[in-house]
């Protein structure tokens, strides 16, 4: 299994992405969430030219956030940048719509939007909006067509891998493992965590930090997919119930995303503060070395083929250090 990263793009994820290309990471992700992040494919561009081996993409794309032609135009010059080593991943959009108070796009959307910025990337005439288009780059202005990316699909239900099945090259996945995904051959599964020393609790400072805004994200999950109703079954989550409700209900998705995957909000630091940590090793990859080594065996056994790990808190070169190194003894 490879052992790659993500990134929740900063202004210093090309530093951080050149450190994981130096420490032997296979694969760098960034995150498409323009509410909170530096643009992707900029970050992506600066990593470009500050590493020359480490695979690069973004993880995931939304496609309602770019017309498909912009997309397949930033592919081809990441691409051009980076010969060789760029995949591109799609999903329907959790935080990247989500914080922003939609909804996920629909899958038909996905299908249709997947379908032509492949046909743009091979060259071909394709249809949008009721327009017919191509990419017209001449020679120096982008790579000569077809360019051959390989693209992914983040999908967890039967739509999501139909679409993946026919149209993506892999299953990019995150917040669960799908029992579909032993019929893919690439198969990025993104976690949070960190390792922990022996006898280590899950309440310290450093736990916190490090694995906190992965275990914030049951919080959030459950919320957007259940309800206040899934919320309340979790431990703390009363209390940060508590705290997103304050906020007027047609901007509550802000008090619901505040900090999403970097820092926790102030609704999640209510619900650690009230026993939430307990769960930390349930919903995150968090645990000792030889406690990871068996996680990941057992994600290995059911089609994981590459993990992806999103280092957090203030010192990320520790922490994508003591991933790597549990992940690879």
């Amino acid at each position: 299994m490879e052992v790659s990263c993500a990134f929740p793009t900063a202004l210093d994820s090309p530093d951080h992405i050149a450190l994981a290309e130096e420490l032997g990471y296979a694969r760098a992700w960034v995150y498409d969430t323009p509410q909170q992040s530096p643009d992707v494919w900029m970050t992506l561009a600066l990593a470009a030219a500050r590493t020359e081996r480490i695979g690069l993409g973004p993880g995931v794309l939304v496609p309602s956030l770019r017309h498909p032609m912009v997309n397949a135009a930033a592919t081809a010059t990441l691409a051009a940048l980076a010969p060789g080593r760029v995949a591109v991943s799609f999903g329907t959009g959790f935080t990247g719509r989500r914080a922003m108070g939609y909804r996920a796009i629909t899958w038909s959307f996905m299908e249709a939007y997947v379908r032509a910025y492949r046909g743009l990337l091979r060259g071909e005439v394709v249809e949008w909006e009721g327009a017919r288009m191509r990419m017209l780059h001449p020679d120096g202005h982008a790579p000569a067509r077809p360019v051959d990316v390989p693209v992914l699909i983040g999908a967890l239900g039967p739509k999501g891998h139909r679409v993946a099945r026919e149209l993506g090259d892999g299953l990019y996945v995150t917040l669960q493992l799908p029992e579909f995904a032993t019929e893919y051959s690439w198969v990025p599964y993104l976690v949070w965590g960190t390792v922990l020393d022996a006898g280590e609790a899950t309440d310290t400072e450093h736990a916190r930090h490090a694995a906190g805004p992965g275990w914030a994200l049951a919080y959030h999950g459950a919320y957007e997919f259940g309800g206040p109703a899934a919320v309340r079954e979790l431990p703390g989550g009363a209390e940060w119930l508590a705290v997103v409700e304050r906020t007027p209900a047609q901007e509550r998705h802000l008090a619901v995303h505040r900090g999403h995957c970097v820092e926790l909000g102030e609704a999640d630091q209510a619900a650690w503060r009230a026993g939430g940590h307990r769960m930390l090793r349930d919903v995150t990859m968090t645990g000792t070395r030889a406690q990871l080594r068996e996680r990941l065996a057992e994600v290995a056994a059911k089609g994981v083929t590459e993990i992806v790990f999103q280092p957090t808190g203030p010192d990320v070169r520790g922490e994508l250090e003591r991933f790597l190194d549990a992940a690879t003894a």
